[in-house]
């Protein structure tokens, strides 16, 4: 089967964002499938592509897997004119690879979402199977955010999210709220899949040198966020339980957040101008760096704003890298991570916008440091008995083996 495979964020591991594209691309190659992934540029992403771009794009085989790349720049700290203009440019520069390319199957991820738009071309002009996944439900997470509030984009998003959904044959959702979401827009559960974000055990399980940034010391509790600092975020929330700290005193618990975003700065001066010592700020970092930064970390922060649609609605990658790594988690939102958490033991879920109850878990994940061990040890086999790339990619490729013609 020749799959075409649209992700405008795509990236391989060499990269500082997600990876779930290349490894469901990598295991549809493993499986004696064609893929030809078409994607843009993106800030914190590797396309393993080099050399320059000719009209506009470049090509090559990366792992495998055919790639097309437009030179199509993307960064998670653009602001929401130039990212749209972004997003539309991809949606039309795919829709002519939909009409012109060989393929058996069209399969497209958000976000945004703007990437079903070949999908539904190629559904309705060529009758082509169309598998679409959605990893966030738009346009109700920007409205419930508050990031988008022209009723008129908001109905035109709604408009394209029905259409998406129902030209696809077959769906994918990330987490319950998602699933739940799709059914809620009439869509046959039959035809509707969860596929969560995964773990990917061989990163973490492979030898690499453990590191600390600087300004974190080997006897420091170091309690890591690793992804974007934008609106979605709040990270603010991490620099009040450092504030709450400072004033009790702990000044042996260091709170590292690693990336890149459009709010980096404004955290930045505000943990310099409040004397927030103990917040670290480090660049974004590629896979391997990555495993090496949990292999010495202690605990992992899984962080957003409380916003109802985050509770259900989100399957963010950094809490599967941190259960991979045996990490145990710190959650300040409620939903099906926190209640897993919850659950499984396997770290803490601590109300949100509250300083205090975020400062007291992480001064009890520093008080007993055998118990905190065995929490991570807890969520590591959660990784390995539920969430499995190697697992759910199998169920991935079978999902778009079956999907209707």
């Amino acid at each position: 089967m020749r799959v075409l495979y649209f992700h405008q964020h795509f990236s391989t591991p060499n990269g500082a964002t997600g990876i779930r594209s290349y490894e469901m691309a990598r295991r549809l190659v493993a499986e004696g499938h064609q893929v030809t992934m078409v994607c843009g540029s993106y800030g914190g992403g590797n396309t393993g592509l080099g050399g320059p771009f000719e009209s506009g794009k470049r090509t090559g085989q990366v792992a495998g897997i055919d790639v097309i790349e437009f030179d199509l720049a993307y960064a998670n700290s653009d602001g929401f004119l130039k990212r749209a203009i972004s997003f539309l440019k991809f949606a039309v520069r795919s829709i002519g690879v939909a009409l012109t390319h060989r393929y058996d199957l069209v399969f497209a991820t958000t976000t945004p979402l703007t990437a079903g738009i070949p999908g539904i071309f190629a559904r309705w002009l060529r009758r082509k199977p169309f598998v679409f996944e959605v990893r966030d439900l738009w346009p109700e997470l920007p409205k419930a955010m508050g990031v988008i509030k022209n009723p008129a984009v908001l109905w035109a998003m709604s408009v394209l999210e029905w259409v998406s959904y129902r030209s696809a044959h077959r769906l994918i959702g990330l987490s319950p709220g998602i699933v739940e979401g799709i059914v809620s827009r009439g869509v046959d559960p039959a035809k509707v899949a969860m596929i969560p974000n995964g773990c990917d055990l061989d990163i973490f399980d492979a030898p690499v040198p453990p590191w600390r940034p600087a300004g974190v010391e080997a006897e420091h509790l170091m309690a890591v966020f690793t992804g974007t600092h934008g609106i979605a975020n709040k990270l603010d929330a991490v620099l009040d339980a450092a504030a709450r700290l400072k004033a009790r005193g702990r000044d042996d618990i260091r709170l590292v957040l690693i990336g890149q975003g459009k709010l980096k700065p404004g955290l930045v001066a505000r943990a310099k101008a409040e004397g927030l010592d103990n917040v670290v700020f480090h660049d974004p970092v590629n896979k391997e760096r990555l495993a090496g930064l949990m292999a010495s970390a202690d605990l992992g922060l899984q962080v957003l704003a409380n916003v109802r649609a985050f509770y259900f609605g989100t399957s963010p990658n950094k809490f599967f890298d941190y259960i991979a790594s045996g990490l145990p988690v710190l959650n300040n939102y409620p939903g099906w991570l926190a209640e897993m958490i919850t659950k499984e033991d396997c770290g803490f879920a601590v109300v949100p916008e509250n300083p205090d109850a975020f400062a007291d878990a992480l001064e009890r994940a520093a008080s007993d440091r055998d118990e905190l061990k065995a929490k991570g040890l807890r969520g590591r086999q959660l990784a390995m008995r539920s969430f499995d790339r190697k697992m759910l990619s199998g169920q991935f490729v079978r999902w778009l083996e079956g999907t209707p013609k």
